[in-house]
């Protein structure tokens, strides 16, 4: 039997997202303005010959919970997830997902914590290739500068509004 990927667009704060998942979990979230190369390109590399259908169903837990995240009502996801990625990418967004709601850490934070202090850049590779961006957090990621690094597929502003909102919301 062929392998088949869910996918469904849903309209949130930051424009219009499509999940994709897996019988096993959420394995990709386009953001928006990504115009599907960087989906296309993933599906090639870590998925090849797997069918695309649409169906809301097999993601509407995911569905929801971005909804709520992106309201200010969810402060962490719980879905199970088909992740993947390289074993160096899978360190990093361990790390990712260790930095707490309504904090940051910069590029630099995220190679000391893997044990790769000098790996910045591959650290920013790493970030910007997150197949499943907000939950798996590399919004939380800034420059050592303090100010925001660039943010694949949409753009600062995708970046700075759940960014902002968490540091509003966090206690």
């Amino acid at each position: 039997m062929e392998p088949v990927f869910h996918r469904a667009a849903i309209d949130t704060k930051v424009g219009e997202v499509r999940l994709i998942s897996s019988d096993a979990g959420l394995c990709y979230l386009e953001l928006p303005r990504a115009d599907g190369r960087g989906f296309r390109g993933w599906l090639k590399r870590h998925a090849p010959g797997t069918r695309v259908v649409d169906a809301i169903a097999p993601n509407q837990a995911a569905s929801e919970q971005l909804l709520e995240f992106l309201d200010g009502k969810r402060f962490e996801f719980d879905l199970p997830l088909d992740l993947r990625a390289t074993a160096f990418q899978k360190l990093v967004y361990d790390a990712l997902l260790a930095i707490p709601y309504g904090e940051s850490r910069s590029y630099a934070d995220i190679a000391a914590a893997i044990g790769r202090p000098s790996a910045v850049r591959a650290v920013g590779a790493a970030n910007g290739a997150n197949p499943i961006p907000f939950v798996i957090p590399c919004h939380r990621v800034i420059a050592s500068d303090g100010g925001l690094g660039g943010y694949s597929g949409g753009g600062l502003g995708v970046q700075a509004r759940p960014l902002q909102m968490e540091l509003d919301l966090a206690p």
